[in-house]
């Protein structure tokens, strides 16, 4: 008679696990600055008060950093590892959401990390 292997609990599993954007495929961890969850989606859209709209002072698509600057001048530099670099460009306009860490880009709606 063969023994069963043994059921893996999920904290190990959970904690071997490495996002996929740090090898160049979609991002697979909800942490801060990678894929965008259902709920943190949500919350940001029940929230319109704290969307806080600014333009693109700079974009590093190599390393998925962008600074944007608020309507009222202030400097806010963000990191996305789900491509919220490459989806913007120096000059366009955005909205992020200082509750929720979600930079909006027309459609495109990015977990970000400050």
């Amino acid at each position: 008679m063969s023994n069963r292997p043994g059921r893996i609990p999920p904290l190990p599993v959970r904690e071997a696990a490495t996002c996929m954007c740090a090898n160049g495929f979609e991002c697979s961890s909800i942490a801060p600055g990678h894929a965008l969850h259902l709920i943190q989606r949500r919350l940001a859209s029940a929230t319109p008060r704290d969307w806080v709209d600014a333009i693109v002072a700079h974009a590093d698509p190599a390393t998925g950093h962008v600074i944007v600057r608020t309507l009222d001048g202030d400097l806010l530099a963000v990191w996305s590892g789900a491509g919220a670099a490459g989806a913007v460009a120096a000059g366009a306009p955005v909205a992020l959401h200082t509750r929720y860490h979600v930079l909006a880009a027309g459609t495109a709606w990015f977990n970000v990390s400050s």
